[in-house]
């Protein structure tokens, strides 16, 4: 790619989708421009219709710049457009498990980081004094102050929307703490998710792990005490950029290590309630998400983008011939994920 000119991006450090995305640009080694959300570069750029970060600056057919956000679409669209080190693995059936990886990641981890950031204390008071700070290093120490509790009772407010509660709060926690366990132990058999190079689900956990093990007090805490390879293998996926991947570092359906069931285990256990409920309140047009999730109440507002979510894993996996769906289907049986494609 000598000829290829650096992407524009904006974003921020405390965004896991920025970070995942910055992490998959170094890995490929495709050249970036990354512009702060506030920078006055961003001005003079197109404005996405619906602002979330990172925003990625784009031509179209016609060589328009255009304004274009949401992480798993883009990570397609560089697929197309460059085509070394990819992050998508060619066998289909192991591409429909990093995809269904990568969703849960987005779709569910990032719920965790959300709680825990606007839960406790001490998260609170770390977000108020740092995130702002990204925006204006150069700001006033009493206007840094009003933005950290402006925003941070925003957020808090917005708890309900992931379905972060005091009945909840309990499940996500204990949700972490597995995925922890099981990924720790993942870790001791192959260095990422689905064999030796990452793929797109890879980068959609670091994206949530940047904040949940190596920002946000609480669950660093837990990270450092139960996962230390967890830890350690965020800040080796922070830049990928000397991992020279072969086509024979996928591992095989067939040959992956046992503990990748542990981790398949908890997407079923918690992930898949929460989709379908949200699937079907959307179908429903009802004003709340109500399930049971380990045996706990479960609420939430309806989400519609996990319902798009929802909508194209099922035509992913519409798309698989036989011999794909053989491989993967009785690892979603195994996993309790078989219900959200049935």
């Amino acid at each position: 790619m000598p000829d290829r000119q650096p992407i524009a991006l904006s974003g921020s450090p405390g965004s896991p989708y920025t970070r995942k995305m910055l992490a998959l640009l170094r890995y490929r080694r495709i050249p970036y421009r990354f512009l702060t959300a506030n920078s006055p570069a961003v001005a003079d750029l197109p404005q996405p219709k619906v602002r979330l970060l990172p925003t990625f600056y784009l031509p179209d057919e016609a060589g328009v710049l255009q304004a274009v956000v949401d992480s798993t679409p883009l990570i397609r669209r560089l697929e197309q457009e460059v085509e070394s080190r990819s992050v998508i693995p060619d066998d289909p059936a192991l591409a429909f498990l990093d995809e269904l990886i990568e969703d849960y990641a987005d779709e569910w981890l990032t719920k965790a980081m959300f709680h825990y950031r606007w839960a406790y204390a001490e998260d609170i008071d770390r977000a108020a004094r740092i995130l702002p700070a990204w925006s204006g290093l150069s700001i006033p120490d009493e206007a840094l102050a009003q933005r950290g509790e402006m925003f941070s009772r925003r957020q808090i407010d917005r708890l309900y929307v992931v379905g972060s509660n005091p009945v909840t709060g309990p499940v996500i926690e204990a949700s972490y703490r597995r995925f922890l366990e099981a990924f720790e132990a993942h870790l001791t058999r192959q260095p990422y998710l689905l064999g030796r190079r990452p793929g797109a689900g890879d980068f959609a956990v670091f994206g949530q792990l940047t904040q949940l093990a190596q920002f946000d007090p609480t669950p660093m805490a837990l990270t450092l005490k139960i996962a230390p390879r967890v830890f350690a293998w965020v800040s080796l996926m922070e830049d990928a950029s000397g991992v020279e991947p072969q086509a024979g570092d996928w591992t095989p359906l067939s040959n992956q290590p046992e503990t990748l069931g542990a981790l398949l285990a908890e997407m079923g256990r918690v992930y898949v309630p929460v989709m379908l409920a949200n699937a079907q309140a959307l179908a429903d047009g009802a004003a709340e998400v109500r399930t049971e999730v380990d045996g706990l109440a479960w609420t939430q507002s309806p989400f519609p983008y996990q319902g798009k979510c929802l909508q194209w894993l099922r035509g992913s996996y519409a798309k698989l011939d036989a011999d794909a769906r053989s491989a993967v289907d009785p690892l979603l049986r195994q996993g309790g994920l078989a219900g959200i494609f049935t």
